[in-house]
């Protein structure tokens, strides 16, 4: 696409969405950008056009502003002001002369179809898609702070200052994380899309050679048929219920009766997904209407990261940070992911013996529609926790009115609360998130764990703590990802791995994706037990002959 077809297309669209007043100035060259990208290109614009399909994407926003920086100067149908500001472009006004003489681009008329582009009105309502609530706001603060294009810009100077302390670890976090890390992190961008990272390095390099994109994750957006890309992005992104690949996620239940006769379905297949209705699904009780927001995807080209892969890694030596063996003393191999599939109210948990760490997520009843079925709290009460532990950790996950009532379970099964962790959710590009699924006053953005202790006191009723329990080593705040619902971020195994390295693990209420070395998962979703530990598979065949273990 040559720069004259898209000045041609964006005169076109500009002169169609001033007839239609459908842009409020001053705003941002990226809001612009996505007003010309939801405007329909009127048939037999391009005489003999270089491309089957000429237009803007989202990820044309450098080209865009270089070519409204030339219509700016020599557009002879209109004026454009301009104004920019820490390498942010913001139009101020624009006005359109149709009088003007240009020969090169169409004046409008009532009677092009281009001129009916409609009038958003920007309503909530029940039946509104799934970040309508969100947007809303984000127009309203793009409006009066028009140079706003991303969350840190949109900070001030104290605020900014404070996130760059925040970023910086202690020595002896750093040395956890060396000595613990899978190498397998990999930090987002913070310009998200290539585009504005090219342009950022630019910027900050002068006049240097041109600059490439850094070695961080990128996303480009994803623009479908029935994408509004004025909307701006959807609050729930790759976990919105009407994206593809949400429902191709293995801890998505399938629908009932979908397994064959033996209540599995045959290896490598994947029945139909019993998808939640709400929002997110595309309005409620929609499941099957499309989201018209914008998502994203990771932007990865073959090239990426050739310039690292040329660099000389250092190696340093590793300094290894001393902490406790765990209840064992010494270090073990841990045992294959092992799981038990039953119906977690009528299981006898004696067959199972005692853990050394339960990590629990319940399904609590928080008065509101799940897409799971729940318990009640006389059944939560009820559940014989004490009977798999003498000694040890209980992490307990609890949200909404559950906070109170996991606290009170807590006390019931013999256990005393002595922290609590934070989990502070963050969406695909790793912005807190806003519009939680959650909440009867607040939209939810973060989810507790509460952290207790066997109770177990010593002659003068003093609680005795585990000796064995590796102290002091992690924080109380979480900040990860959202997945699939109800799913916890990983990070959570490694802050109790490293807290009681060894022993014996238990998970209740558990999935196929929390399945993992060194535990045992009971759940009601995880299909044929497996079992490697020989005593314990000795004792459920004893106790259940039917099982196949």
């Amino acid at each position: 696409m040559s720069d004259d077809e898209l000045k041609l297309l964006a005169v076109t669209a500009l002169s169609s969405l001033i007839n239609a007043e459908s842009l409020m100035f001053p705003m941002s060259a990226m809001k612009l950008l996505a007003h010309i990208v939801a405007t329909k290109v009127p048939s037999g614009l391009f005489a003999n056009p270089s491309s089957p399909n000429i237009r803007f994407k989202l990820s044309d926003q450098s080209r865009f502003e270089r070519l409204i920086e030339e219509l700016s100067t020599t557009w002879e149908e209109g004026s454009i002001s301009l104004s920019r500001e820490n390498g942010l472009l913001t139009i101020q006004d624009i006005a359109f002369h149709p009088n003007g003489t240009s020969p090169t681009i169409p004046t409008k008329s009532t009677g092009d179809p281009t001129s009916s582009s409609r009038k958003r009105k920007r309503v909530i309502d029940e039946d509104a898609d799934s970040a309508a609530g969100e947007e809303e706001v984000e127009e309203m603060y793009e409006e009066l702070s028009p140079q706003a294009t991303s969350t840190l810009a949109s900070l001030s100077g104290e605020m900014r200052e404070a996130y760059a302390i925040l970023q910086h670890g202690t020595a002896r976090g750093r040395l956890l994380a060396e000595q613990s890390s899978d190498h397998r992190f990999e930090p987002i961008c913070s310009h998200i899309t290539k585009d504005d990272c090219a342009k950022a390095r630019r910027q900050s390099i002068g006049s240097s050679p041109a600059p490439v994109v850094c070695d961080r994750v990128h996303f480009r957006a994803l623009i479908r048929p029935h994408t509004d890309a004025t909307l701006g992005h959807c609050s729930y992104l790759n976990t919105c219920y009407s994206e593809p690949t949400y429902s191709q996620s293995p801890s998505i239940p399938p629908f009932p009766g979908a397994s064959h006769a033996h209540g599995q379905l045959p290896p490598n297949t994947r029945g139909p997904v019993s998808l939640p209705s709400g929002l997110g699904a595309g309005g409620r009780g929609k499941e099957k209407a499309p989201c018209r927001y914008l998502h994203y995807e990771v932007d990865w080209d073959e090239g990426d990261g050739d310039a690292l892969r040329d660099k000389e890694v250092v190696k340093k030596k590793v300094f290894k940070l001393g902490i406790g063996h765990g209840p064992l003393g010494k270090a073990m191999p841990m045992l294959p992911p092992q799981w038990i599939n039953c119906d977690l109210r009528r299981f006898d948990y004696s067959v199972l013996g005692k853990f050394h760490v339960i990590m629990a997520d319940p399904p609590w009843d928080i008065h509101m529609s799940l897409p799971y079925g729940t318990m009640t709290d006389d059944e939560m009460r009820a559940m014989p926790i004490p009977t798999l532990q003498d000694e040890g950790l209980l992490f307990l996950w609890v949200t909404g009115r559950a906070m109170e009532v996991g606290r009170e379970c807590m006390r019931v099964w013999g256990y005393t609360r002595v922290d609590e962790v934070v989990w502070v959710k963050t969406n695909q590009l790793q912005r807190v998130i806003r519009t939680g699924r959650t909440g009867h006053w607040l939209n939810h953005t973060k989810e507790h764990m509460l952290v207790g202790v066997k109770t177990v006191t010593d002659e003068s009723g003093a609680l005795k703590f585990p000796s064995w329990v590796n102290r002091g080593l992690d924080t109380d705040v979480i900040v990860s990802e959202v997945r699939e619902t109800s799913r916890k971020p990983d990070e959570v195994y490694g802050l109790i791995e490293r807290m009681c390295p060894g022993g014996r693990k238990i998970e209740v209420f558990g999935r196929k994706h929390n399945t993992r070395p060194g535990w045992l998962t009971l759940g009601n979703q995880l299909g044929p037990d497996q079992i490697y530990e020989e005593d314990l598979a000795a004792r459920i065949r004893a106790r259940y002959p039917e099982r196949n273990v």
